[in-house]
């Protein structure tokens, strides 16, 4: 299925479990109502920045925009995943798992081009972030601190305030991202 089509089913969705008019949700993602119109009709695919303000507003997890039904037994193949893509393209995020009402987490890989940086608007409140990196070098600033990071070292921090991640190596930057949302 098309990623603007099953983010469009879940921003209905979400927004009509929360009795929330697309001016109210405007209000609360600060994102325009017209925006909101337009991606609830499938009409355009949101950025990355978008979806983490639309997820903001409604006070869910990102992926909850993102989510499909899924077998009980299933493979997940990073070719069959549609990836998020900043404007530019040149950071990559793949959804592998999602959040869902059994699993409080989202596994991501991020990827991310020599010398380029993205700046995450962070997640829901009490939000915790694990982070691995695969391949690469990864600065990553966090609660006004630097942190420099290599192949197979790990970090994990409060994930609801601004972070910064910041590719300082040769060569594509890959991470695994694990969002824990505590109960």
């Amino acid at each position: 299925m098309n990623i603007s089509l099953i983010i469009a089913e879940n921003l209905k969705r979400l927004r009509n479990e929360r009795n929330l008019s697309l001016s109210q949700l405007a209000e609360l993602s600060d994102i325009s109502k017209v925006m909101l119109s337009q991606i609830e009709k499938g009409e355009t695919n949101p950025t990355i920045n978008t979806i983490w303000k639309i997820a903001a507003g409604l006070n869910v997890p990102y992926t909850s925009l993102l989510e499909q039904q899924k077998q009980d037994a299933y493979v997940i193949k990073k070719s069959d995943i549609v990836s998020q893509l900043t404007d530019d393209g040149q950071y990559r995020l793949y959804c592998y798992y999602s959040n869902t009402p059994h699993r409080n987490f989202e596994l991501f890989q991020m990827e991310l081009d020599e010398g380029c940086k993205y700046t995450s608007v962070g997640h829901p409140e009490k939000s915790e972030e694990y982070l691995m990196v695969l391949e690469g070098q990864l600065t990553l600033e966090v609660n006004n601190e630097t942190f420099i990071l290599y192949a197979d070292d790990t970090i994990t921090f409060t994930a609801s305030a601004k972070h910064i991640y910041f590719n300082s190596g040769k060569g594509i930057l890959k991470t695994a991202i694990i969002n824990f949302y505590p109960v």
